[in-house]
């Protein structure tokens, strides 16, 4: 506890309460005039667990220092009161923000979610775990358009390790785990159903059990009802796979810390920063030097590369002029990609029509079969999807051992052609299903040839899938700012 005393502040306008709190807006009365958020907590209304909530809560605040965190400040003491002086969060919570804008779009929400990951996995680190997650207690910050989410009110959090468990109960029962409620021992998993829940409130507008009571709440998750996902409004399958890894109700089954932080819809890879625009511009000008070589396999890759970077780059940058800048690059960069595209697979075409042209005449005898590894930088190799009908040698032996080989290699091809027609979202669906059905065999009893043949295969596709998303991204954005120039939107950073 430092030596300044409560007086030294000026509280203002109340901004919310809580079991045993209320929270307002105060100032600094000297220096600085800095405006803070102060907790107040009467002495007289603290029951003995309340009071170990409290100790508990300033002492993980004292070490938890990170952006996306609310920072505490100070902490103080009267005769009547407990104060916590915390950092002044300027736009409110998450919960006011949805019921403003009644549900997120998936983008919004993509951008408030990697915020929230990059707290939980410094609170990881560190072996904390909140135990309240909710809307409410995730404060917003906003300057000029640009929004930032930080986590708040530890009141219930804990030092638990992933191997850790506890059986007191904590939380609040709308975002509260299945193994909480169901008075069942529970570790760190227990943040991660919250953070389901909240995704999922999001993204329409309520939380999947919602209840007009808590006795309906705890019927509902006595009955084991299953979670369903809405059809309106529509999010990517990236998303919808998350959301139900979040909400598994075993906790065994939940997707773990180390795979939410790698899922692939939250891209935390590729979140705006300075780093990440050098690596994009560092991809776009290796891009561009690919295209003069005419090397333009490689220069498509290197377009998209970039625009996994710039996209997130550009809807993250506060100011509207230097935004519109980066968006009239990222056009730019998407038109050359597209254009590549549809040129390789000209080639391409060229090459097949000369290649049956030329199987009419007779075979020279010693004419050997192409290497189906080797790629050709001014057109698509054979795995880009323009080779015969026929897999490789290893891959037709399997197709014939394991029926899913054949369907999947198919589903595969068709995906490569839907790409090149410029079909994205029928490909990337057709990558996806293919790739479901061929990783599994790598587990399989194949011989070390088979196998490398088939990674090869499951390699690249999962190649021209993460390709395809950079082109939707990009695509989806120039869509979306058409629309918010008629509609109200925001910027999260």
């Amino acid at each position: 506890m430092s030596e300044t005393k409560i007086s030294e502040y000026k509280l203002l306008e109340r901004l919310g309460s809580g079991t045993y709190a209320i929270v307002y807006r105060a100032m600094k009365k000297v220096t600085t005039k800095e405006i803070l958020a102060v907790k107040v907590m009467a002495k007289s209304k603290l029951s003995h667990s309340a009071m170990d909530n409290i100790i508990s809560e300033i002492s993980l605040l004292k070490k938890l220092k990170h952006r996306h965190i609310v920072e505490m400040r100070d902490f103080l003491w009267d005769d009547e009161n407990i104060y916590i002086v915390m950092e002044y969060c300027n736009a409110g919570n998450l919960s006011s923000h949805i019921k403003q804008n009644r549900t997120l779009d998936e983008g919004t929400c993509k951008r408030f979610l990697q915020q929230l990951a990059f707290a939980l996995r410094y609170m990881r680190q560190n072996d904390v775990s909140h135990l309240d997650l909710k809307p409410a207690n995730l404060l917003l910050t906003k300057e000029s358009s640009t929004y930032t989410l930080k986590v708040g009110d530890f009141g219930f959090a804990q030092r638990l390790k992933l191997n850790q468990e506890n059986t007191t109960v904590k939380g609040s029962p709308l975002y509260m785990a299945p193994e909480i409620l169901l008075n069942t021992s529970y570790g760190p998993a227990a943040d991660l159903w919250s953070v389901g829940v909240i995704l999922y409130e999001c993204l329409f507008g309520k939380a999947p059990y919602s209840s007009t009571s808590l006795h309906e709440l705890a019927e509902r998750i006595h009955r084991n009802d299953p979670i369903t996902i809405p059809p309106r409004p529509a999010i990517t399958s990236d998303c919808r796979q998350l959301l139900t890894n979040l909400l598994q109700r075993d906790p065994a089954r939940r997707i773990t810390f180390e795979k939410f932080f790698d899922d692939p819809f939250l891209d935390l890879a590729h979140v705006a920063c300075k780093e990440n625009l050098e690596k994009a511009i560092e991809l776009i000008n290796r891009a561009i030097e690919k295209e003069q070589r005419q090397e333009l396999g490689a220069a498509y890759r290197a377009y998209c590369q970039g625009l996994q970077y710039f996209v997130p780059i550009t809807r993250a940058e506060p100011d509207p002029t230097k935004r519109q800048l980066l968006r009239q690059r990222v056009l730019t960069y998407l038109k050359r990609a597209e254009m590549l595209k549809q040129h390789i697979y000209a080639t391409s075409q060229t090459i097949e029509q000369q290649q049956a042209t030329s199987s009419l005449n007779a075979k020279p005898p010693d004419a050997k079969r192409p290497d189906p590894n080797k790629r050709n930088d001014s057109g698509p190799s054979k795995a880009d999807g323009n080779e015969e009908n026929a897999p490789e040698p290893g891959l037709a032996e399997l197709s014939h051992e394991f029926e899913n080989i054949a369907h999947g290699l198919q589903i595969g091809r068709d995906a490569d052609k839907d790409a090149a027609q410029n079909k994205l979202d029928v490909a990337l669906d057709g990558y996806t299903t293919a790739l479901g059905l061929l990783i599994p065999v790598l587990h399989k009893d194949i011989t070390p040839g088979q196998k490398k043949l088939l990674r090869q295969r499951i390699v690249h596709w999962m190649e021209e899938a993460e390709h395809i998303k950079s082109i939707r991204s990009a695509q989806i954005m120039q869509e979306m700012e058409n629309t918010e120039a008629n509609h109200y939107g925001c910027t999260v950073q």
